[in-house]
């Protein structure tokens, strides 16, 4: 009984220990896994002992926890590494001569080699028959264990995630990661092996972004079609670009990066919830002109309630404005064919540094210049609102302009009025649509700045889009979606001749 209540006190503690116990090639026996685990269980009911032995202080506490997850997550590894190794029979005359995998045929080898591996409890040894392409192709040995299992370059699917994820959360470096790796699964690895690893994951994880984020959007659209207010539930789409160092011979040179966001308002106007694309720089980013319009598309083909307003908000960059003019306002409904209303919004913030660029042209720094600005924001959101301040500022320039501002000044006049139909703010109000681009700015900030913009930064673009394909997944709320897929798709090898085992479940070992 004492020995039962201490094995459910350790699987639950949660740190590492890097004791290697005594691997065998040989499927190890319940008595056996009993054996190994008297002695921790024996460590551990000395720790508890002691504690209660003495005077309880903040220092005794610390110490018991410490102590405590070392112990029990040396139980967990070592309760890891006996269970994997009965996955696999331990004849291996038992196994067959012979598996397919991906159209080759593979021949056994004679003996089982060991494989250290790393698991979230520290790093265990794992027995495996490896199969050699029969034709001699010099194609790799493959070792159907290691496949069945899900292993990534050595780490087990629940250590890989992790990696992957700490990798890709905000303000981690490698470095960090490596170190909280270390510090939370006793994981001894280098930034080469943390590199193949989360770039395995990632490459896996890019391939179920499109239909996790899919899936979410039609959720949340499902939320929002159920949702209560005035208003019909909104798709609102945006792009925007962001600088990014890249290293190129010699030092490194900032490029354009881009970011994508979809996201769902209710009938209220709430946002639900925003899914994100983001891309390394390209010349006229035809990557995320590609991928964004692929997901809208199948969003609204699979989308069987009724059609929510559809909007666009971004600034006037010229593949912002590229992509409305080719792609959006041509766009026709996937099932239907009917030609899609969007509702393209100048996303009012640009519009309003105008204003203010105006106001100091015309009166200088100063409460003057804040004065009109204010009023001029405020006239912006009522009907007709950009003809009354671009009248007002005609008014004005004529008054107050000195002659060596006018360019600037007719610059900034220009963005406003050469975008008039997209400024209707006080329309877009009242039917629920946002009249910023803040989501998609502050999914600039999110994505990059607070992951691969930070102090002294530079990037291989490869290095770059596996932090990217990480992120967008985190922040696209999807991971554990998207992670799930990824282990649901993992290829196995065909087993030919040789039936199952229920005690040692030997087909998918083998």
């Amino acid at each position: 009984m004492r020995y039962s209540m201490l094995l459910l006190l350790a699987a639950a503690t949660w740190a590492p220990k890097n004791t290697d116990a005594d691997a065998d090639s040989a499927p190890l026996t319940e008595a056996q896994w009993w054996a190994m685990i008297e002695p921790i269980l024996q460590r551990l009911w000395k720790i508890i002992e002691t504690f209660l032995q003495q005077r309880a202080t903040p220092v005794a506490t610390l110490q018991l926890e410490q102590q405590l997850h070392d112990e029990g997550q040396e139980l967990l590894r070592v309760s890891t590494q006996w269970t994997l190794h009965r996955v696999e029979v331990s004849d291996v005359d038992a196994l067959p001569k012979h598996v397919w995998f991906e159209a080759s045929e593979y021949t056994r080898l004679n003996h089982k080699t060991p494989q250290s591996v790393w698991t979230r409890f520290g790093q265990i040894r794992l027995w495996r028959i490896g199969y050699r392409p029969t034709d001699h192709s010099g194609d790799a040995t493959i070792f159907p264990l290691a496949m069945s299992l899900g292993l990534v370059e050595g780490a087990t699917p629940a250590l890989a995630e992790r990696a992957a994820w700490f990798l890709g959360a905000s303000g981690m470096t490698q470095s960090q990661t490596l170190e909280r790796l270390r510090q939370d699964h006793g994981v001894g690895w280098g930034v080469k092996k943390l590199r193949q690893v989360t770039a395995a994951v990632s490459a896996a994880m890019a391939e179920q972004r499109h239909e996790t984020q899919t899936a979410q959007l039609l959720d949340w659209l499902k939320q929002a079609s159920a949702s209560t207010g005035g208003h019909k539930p909104v798709l609102s789409v945006g792009r925007d670009g962001i600088s990014l160092g890249l290293r190129v011979k010699g030092g490194r040179r900032f490029e354009v990066a881009t970011t994508g966001t979809v996201t769902v308002l209710d009938r209220r106007g709430r946002r639900l919830g925003t899914v994100y694309l983001a891309y390394t720089p390209e010349p006229g980013q035809p990557t995320m002109s590609r991928e964004l319009t692929r997901l809208l598309k199948e969003v609204l083909r699979r989308w069987d309630g009724s059609l929510p307003r559809l909007c666009y908000v971004t600034d006037s960059g010229d593949n912002e404005t590229a992509y409305y003019e080719k792609v959006l306002r041509r766009m026709k409904h996937p099932s239907t064919g009917v030609l899609l209303d969007w509702i393209r919004v100048a996303d009012y913030y640009h519009a309003s540094e105008r204003i203010w660029t105006m106001a100091e042209l015309l009166f200088g720094k100063g409460q003057r210049a804040a004065g009109w600005a204010r009023k001029m924001q405020k006239w912006l959101k009522k009907p007709g609102g950009v003809y009354r301040v671009l009248h007002s500022a005609v008014a004005l320039r004529e008054l107050y302009l000195p002659k060596g501002k006018r360019a600037d000044f007719g610059k900034a006049y220009r963005y406003l009025r050469d975008r008039m139909e997209y400024m209707r703010y006080a329309e877009y109000r009242s039917l629920g649509v946002p009249l910023g681009s803040g989501v998609t700015e502050a999914g600039c900030k999110t994505v990059y700045t607070q992951r691969l913009k930070l102090s002294g930064m530079s990037w291989e673009r490869s290095g770059a889009q596996t932090v990217l394909n990480l992120r967008v997944l985190q922040l696209s709320q999807v991971w554990n979606a998207a992670y799930a897929r990824v282990l649901a798709d993992y290829g196995e090898p065909q087993v030919r001749g040789h039936k199952c085992s229920t005690q040692n479940r030997a087909k998918k070992a083998a």
